[in-house]
């Protein structure tokens, strides 16, 4: 029985599939370094405060010194990798009459390392970091603001993800950004989707990370193997129309946003078993917003990826002992063995959403007063796509539980599963085994 089993893993691992995605998954997870990570979590934590309006001339200190050493960082990878990413700054204008939390009119500023892909060049998937940290005021710019876990730990996760990355070749494009502004009103993400809107991308999904460095909550929960991952359950720009057919259809729970978590879920459920990936049905924390948001606004698929176990005391706190309580957001809260796992999610999935073939379109489905459930759709004209898988699961369950590969075909009936009871979708799948998210279907036919 022993032999069988060597036999049978050996057989595993010389499957076309295994080989030639599986194994570069593994080598992503392998390659990310907490020591990498720890030495920038330092060095950001280092600049003083990262206030969006503190000081932008000091070579040392300030958000300006902050984003100079992060395009520097992101210049330094690409240099590595025979100038495989075009490094530049985005940036917008703020003036004091655009929200209570802006002082001072300034440039809100953005740090992009884009990684071009090879046959999808205008398709993006994004990891994003927060650059700015925040005292207790918003707006007091001059108090130290270490920012070590919010967000220096999102910030070096995603400098960490390009030089991981960068070694790497996709057919779409990944863009690893710091963004600035976030505690002021989101600016910094406000900007690049309008940015991204006027430039025709056409992005995937947006990865936000904010806040992936802290295991000991502050309820005394310490915990190094979950996080969360928020997710807006429908898209904000649906019409009416679509509003309407859901009442009937079903799709609550299913926006490009909601596919793109369940996608995340997938395969860190398949690649790093030891982890526990929370969906959480929540565009953020309670009340609360990030900087996924603002691509979520105008239409795009956007996620918030954090720790499950938040710290109040060291949130957007001024550095100080209270009643024996040590206020503050600085390094030695932030365990980097964590931020590392957390940022080895980012990167293979950004490397899958990357490497994945596009989506299915125009997918429709039917079967009503039927014993079967009928899907079709629009064909990827892409010659790597291989064929389609076809996803369902109960009406109350939160993953795709129930998948069957159908082939190269444009249409397919699931014989004696009754639409009443399931919700369904379809992915493309390429040559290497390598899906795109789900596709919920927008329509219906007889």
């Amino acid at each position: 029985m022993k032999h069988v089993l060597l036999l049978f893993l050996f057989l595993i691992c010389l499957h076309p599939t295994f080989a030639q995605s599986d194994k570069k998954i593994y080598d992503i997870i392998e390659s990310v370094s907490d020591k990498r990570i720890e030495k920038d979590i330092r060095k950001l934590a280092g600049f003083g405060t990262r206030n969006t309006f503190s000081d932008t001339i000091s070579e040392t200190r300030g958000i300006g010194a902050a984003r100079r050493w992060i395009k520097a960082e992101f210049d330094n990878i690409s240099k590595a990798c025979n100038q495989c990413l075009d490094v530049t700054y985005q940036k917008d204008f703020v003036t004091k009459s655009m929200g209570k939390r802006v002082p001072k009119d300034a440039w809100v500023v953005n740090v992009l390392a884009i990684q071009k892909g090879t046959k999808y060049p205008n398709r993006y998937v994004i990891m994003s970091g927060d650059i700015d940290s925040r005292a207790s005021d918003t707006m007091d710019f001059t108090t130290d603001a270490p920012g070590a876990n919010d967000n220096a730990s999102g910030m070096a996760g995603t400098i960490e993800a390009a030089r991981v990355l960068s070694k790497y070749t996709f057919e779409s494009s990944i863009i690893y950004v710091g963004l600035s502004g976030e505690e002021q009103g989101l600016f910094g993400g406000a900007g690049l989707a309008k940015y991204a809107k006027e430039k025709n991308w056409e992005i995937i999904g947006v990865l936000n990370n904010d806040m992936i460095g802290n295991i000991k909550g502050v309820d005394g929960v310490i915990d190094n193997r979950s996080f969360r991952i928020f997710s807006e359950p429908t898209n904000t720009t649906d019409t009416e129309e679509q509003i309407k057919r859901r009442r009937y259809y079903g799709g609550e729970v299913d926006g490009i946003s909601r596919q793109l978590a369940r996608y995340i879920h997938k395969n860190v459920k398949k690649y790093m078993p030891e982890m526990n990936p929370m969906l959480i049905y929540r565009l953020d924390r309670f009340g609360r917003g990030g900087h996924h948001k603002p691509f979520n606004d105008i239409g795009f698929a956007g996620i918030r990826i954090m720790e499950a176990h938040e710290n109040y005391t060291q949130q957007h706190q001024d550095i100080r002992t209270e009643n024996g309580i040590d206020y503050g957001d600085t390094v030695e809260h932030v365990n980097f063995g964590y931020a590392a796992k957390l940022t080895a999610v980012n990167a293979i999935n950004l490397a899958y959403l990357a490497w994945a073939p596009p989506a299915p379109t125009e997918v429709k489905i039917g079967g009503i007063v039927e014993a079967s459930a009928k899907l079709k759709w629009k064909k990827v004209p892409d010659s790597n796509v291989k064929g389609y898988k076809i996803y369902w699961r109960n009406t109350t369950s939160p993953t795709w539980d129930h998948s069957r590969y159908v082939g190269n075909v444009n249409q397919f009936t699931l014989k004696g599963i009754v639409i009443d009871n399931y919700f369904f979708g379809i992915a493309s799948v390429n040559n290497e085994g390598i899906e795109s998210p789900v596709v919920f279907p927008q329509g219906v036919f007889r």
